[in-house]
């Protein structure tokens, strides 16, 4: 039988991490080929894998990005189904097989995935979610989703994941690209990840290109993936939160810009690099306490 899925995991420095998402896919009762697409990684963790002959491992010479190291992966891949794997994610064969027989029977659905569970046994956000527009953003940052209660369309919350799981399979906005299944026929209409993104909101940009070709985007809450968010960031904060926030900026002028008046677009603008601002305040605080913590020691 030839290989069903093929399992696109951007790795750097993913640590062990890497290793114990890729049991998991090997466990699985399906035929995955496992592609590997290292960002110039320097603590091990490719050296670690040793020869598989179902992991195939493409290293790149410099850290491209997210988005560039999935499309690498996509030209690598030979199945009619491709899965993009945060190499921080487990995900057993009934979640697997759950999220491939519902792309199997709904034609119209191009990708789909399932719940984000994390250590803690509880959903996390992203898997499920409504797009972050523009007007959404400015409701959540300014706290008006309090009254989302008595008007739920005008002031609702985009972290779906703090409404009670569906009891069944339903069709959502976006998903998180931690967990991704995807299909070639949906791709080859859509295209490949948009490089202009380094790290974060690729997501939000392919779902949205999704929908506009037509194709559905569907969660299935059966199907559980367990995501130790954060894992392979926790070293670089800042440089992380830096392309975070430039990535929501691209996504705001690539989809909205004409679509919301020019006030609230520098409202939106103005937020997201406050934020960052206050975010990056916090690192430095916390790095020169750590700092004259060490000091102190001596």
């Amino acid at each position: 039988m030839g290989v069903i899925v093929s399992a696109i995991i951007v790795n750097f420095n993913a640590g062990f991490l890497l290793r114990e998402s890729i049991d998991s896919l090997l466990a699985c009762s399906l035929s995955i080929e496992v592609i590997v697409v290292d960002n110039a990684s320097t603590d091990g963790s490719i050296d670690a894998l040793g020869y598989q002959p179902e992991i195939i491992i493409i290293k790149n010479d410099k850290n491209l990005g997210f988005s560039a190291a999935c499309n690498v992966g996509i030209k690598a891949a030979s199945a009619d189904y491709l899965l993009f794997l945060n190499p921080d994610c487990y995900i057993a064969s009934a979640a697997m097989c759950q999220l491939l027989d519902y792309l199997k029977i709904n034609d119209q659905v191009g990708m789909v995935g399932g719940t984000l569970i994390g250590s803690d046994g509880a959903e996390q956000g992203g898997g499920r979610r409504a797009v972050p527009t523009p007007w959404r953003t400015l409701v959540r940052v300014t706290g008006l989703t309090r009254f989302s209660g008595r008007w739920p369309r005008l002031f609702e919350n985009y972290h779906l994941h703090n409404n009670p799981l569906p009891a069944k399979s339903i069709e959502v906005e976006a998903i998180s690209g931690a967990c991704m299944l995807v299909t070639r026929k949906a791709i080859e209409d859509v295209g490949l990840w948009d490089e202009g993104y380094f790290l974060h909101c690729e997501d939000l940009d392919y779902c949205m290109r999704f929908r506009a070709n037509g194709w559905k985007i569907a969660f299935v809450p059966d199907a559980r993936i367990v995501h130790q968010q954060g894992a392979c960031s926790r070293t670089r904060p800042m440089f992380v939160e830096w392309h975070k926030h430039k990535g929501m900026m691209r996504f705001y002028r690539k989809f909205f810009y004409h679509q919301y008046p020019a006030v609230l677009m520098v409202l939106v603008a103005l937020g997201v690099w406050l934020h960052f601002s206050c975010v990056a305040s916090y690192y430095t605080f916390k790095r020169v306490a750590r700092f004259l913590g060490f000091e102190r020691g001596l």
